[in-house]
């Protein structure tokens, strides 16, 4: 008899799999960018592939794992969260893994402990970076709030935040209000996770 135990098709990363049994604090992450990546590439919303969204324009270079929690959505709730933002940005939540071993691998499912995050806004539209430690991770796998990792790794995630989308001539879009720990940030994701369930429907994959 075949194994039938196994679905036959992959499934999508954003709808298809689920945000952890133990979301808000430890949260599955689907990996789009790695800290050796000079290209952004982000989730096809409709086939669930990668593509290229565009080559990064300054040497600003990201020092942490880049990517989203699945079945999570920035709409209402999330946008309630960050004071003066106009609205979610219509995304998955996004977060950054810290991991002491390099991983230069993307479309990874990565189990990270969620421990703060920072509020950042994108033209006015709520756009969360949640801050979170590979699970298990020797050096950073004990990190359950922002303080217990060193300023400067929170400082670069930072500076790529705000710079990241500059462009000679114009303005900056990205505006960071601010830092936030754990308990901010399971809010954060805990809202993007029901904003998911109010506009897409369904429970965890």
């Amino acid at each position: 008899m075949p194994d039938r135990s196994f679905s036959r098709w992959r499934p999508h990363p954003w709808h298809g799999l689920s945000a952890g049994d133990e979301a808000p604090r430890v949260v599955n992450v689907y990996v789009e960018i790695t800290p050796f990546d000079l290209i952004k590439y982000e989730i096809d919303k409709a086939s669930g592939y990668l593509r290229v969204d565009r080559p990064q324009r300054t040497s600003s270079q990201l020092p942490a794992l880049y990517g989203f929690i699945p079945q999570t959505y920035c709409a209402e709730r999330v946008m309630r969260l960050s004071a003066g933002a106009t609205q979610g940005d219509g995304d998955p939540l996004d977060i950054c893994v810290l991991s002491e071993r390099p991983i230069s691998k993307s479309e990874l499912l990565v189990p990270a402990r969620v421990i703060g995050g920072l509020q950042v806004q994108d033209r006015g539209e709520a756009d969360d970076k949640i801050v979170a430690v590979l699970q298990g991770d020797y050096v950073w796998g004990e990190a359950v709030d922002l303080d217990d990792v060193p300023d400067v790794l929170i400082e670069r995630l930072e500076h790529y935040f705000t710079t990241y989308k500059l462009v000679p001539g114009e303005a900056p879009r990205i505006r960071i209000i601010g830092r936030y720990g754990y308990d901010h940030a399971a809010a954060v994701v805990q809202a993007a996770m029901e904003d998911y369930r109010a506009h897409f429907g369904g429970g965890d994959a």
